[in-house]
């Protein structure tokens, strides 16, 4: 919450993301969040952050505004969250990413539908295509 206050062009992601909806066992050291290209790197000295740049629809969309405990928090869907662990598998790795998706298909958090639609946007379709077959089979 107090990251998303002081950082208003930031949306929670990848790990981050994951430990908000609930998704796998990782529980990140830092807060990751996501900028657009050519935004100024925030400088926090608590908590520490991990940023990732992303660019066009693949930063626009599939932002959810959740607002809890009085603060208004940016965070990428499941689906969203889950296409962006492939785009990012060789920084968070390829075994939270099938976690990932693992989970999240199995709590019914994501449809094919929006894995697809968001798997396209990430550019990772030929990446994902082989573990979503896997994954429904």
């Amino acid at each position: 919450m107090e990251v998303c206050q002081r950082v208003p062009k930031g949306v929670v992601c990848l790990l981050s993301a994951l430990q908000f909806h609930e998704i796998g066992t990782q529980l990140p050291r830092e807060v990751w969040l996501a900028m657009p290209e050519g935004a100024q790197t925030p400088s926090l000295g608590y908590p520490p952050l991990r940023v990732a740049r992303m660019r066009g629809m693949a930063y626009s969309d599939g932002i959810e505004t959740i607002t809890a405990y009085g603060a208004t928090i940016r965070v990428y869907g499941v689906a969203k969250t889950v296409a962006d662990c492939f785009k990012f598998r060789h920084k968070i790795g390829l075994d939270v990413t099938l976690e990932a998706l693992k989970d999240a298909w199995l709590k019914r958090k994501a449809s094919m539908a929006d894995l697809s639609h968001f798997a396209k946007i990430n550019r990772v379709e030929r990446v994902m295509q082989p573990y979503l077959e896997a994954v429904v089979a």
